[in-house]
């Protein structure tokens, strides 16, 4: 199950991202269907997996149609509330080469509560295991922490929007799931680069801090993923034409959370989830381009 945002893409496309103070002409303009949590829920449905999800939506006509959006992809929808005032967006300005700059207005997202994730306290602790963001506020995701560890179910955070997290709720983790530059403020230390022996660094300083698995994301560079079990693994990302890399995290996330879920070894749930990740980014739009299992199948035999 899926714990987080749910916003509308707001997207504007553009041959690069302006500096600040400047105004350039774009090229295109959609609305679509986002927010890390309900990407991550519909990355989960599109692969088959049931899935529900814990949130919150405005009373606004945004609203209505992000609900409808996610039963429309399969995701159980019952545990998302409501709340006066407007749903959550995400002003996105996306570049030809495919790499995008995002500017997050949480709405209803900010008035996601410990106590409603306490209302929800028997889905959570039935969930395999459960996916949360910090783009909801961080007391809600503490009391999520504290049921998921205490009744025995893995917590998988993307820690995004990065910021400094309690020791505490770092314990609580099974999986992390930075990026370089999540890794770095969560560690106040530069990545600059890619190289195997700056992966393990970073990733074996996040498992001190008492997390027990950590998959430090690294664009076209791959995944390093490293466990307090002993596994230490670079995988590699898959060489595809990128044109809209907004959901790459969280169809990767999705993809990870499936596999693992399935049953499979975390070495080979991040291969899945790097063949989830390469298909989203061929395509425009956070949830459209989340893939089928027959389609992240078909391109694994390719491979």
């Amino acid at each position: 199950m899926v714990v987080g945002s749910i916003n509308s893409d707001l997207v504007v496309g553009a041959e690069r991202i302006p500096r600040p103070g400047e105004t350039i002409l774009g090229d295109s303009f959609a609305v679509f269907p986002g927010g890390k949590g309900a990407n991550q829920a519909v990355a989960v449905a599109k692969l088959g997996y049931p899935c529900s999800m814990i949130g919150k939506l405005g009373r606004d006509s945004f609203g209505a149609d992000l609900r409808s959006r996610l039963v429309e992809a399969g995701v159980d929808a019952a545990a998302v509330g409501e709340a006066e005032g407007p749903s959550g967006v995400a002003l996105i300005t996306r570049e030809a080469s495919g790499e995008n700059s995002i500017v997050v207005v949480s709405g209803a997202n900010a008035l996601v509560s410990p106590s409603d994730i306490d209302a929800h306290r028997e889905l959570i602790l039935s969930a395999a295991l459960v996916l949360v963001q910090l783009e909801t506020p961080l007391d809600a995701v503490g009391a999520l922490g504290e049921i998921a560890f205490r009744g025995g179910v893995p917590l998988m955070l993307d820690p995004a929007p990065a910021q400094s997290l309690p020791r505490e709720l770092l314990k609580q983790l099974a999986w992390i799931t930075p990026n370089t530059t999540e890794a770095e403020i969560l560690l106040g230390a530069s990545i600059d680069g890619f190289s195997l022996e700056r992966a393990r660094s970073r990733a074996e300083a996040l498992l001190e801090r008492g997390i027990r698995g950590v998959v430090l994301k690294m664009g076209e560079d791959g995944v390093y993923l490293a466990t307090a079990g002993g596994i230490r693994a670079h995988v590699p990302a898959f060489a595809v034409k990128a044109c809209d890399t907004t959901a790459a995290g969280d169809a990767f996330n999705g993809g990870f959370g499936v596999a693992l879920s399935e049953g499979l070894e975390p070495v080979a749930a991040a291969r899945f989830a790097s063949a989830v990740a390469a298909i989203s980014v061929t395509r425009q739009g956070a949830q459209p381009s989340m893939p089928t299992r027959a389609e992240v199948d078909a391109f694994l035999l390719r491979w």
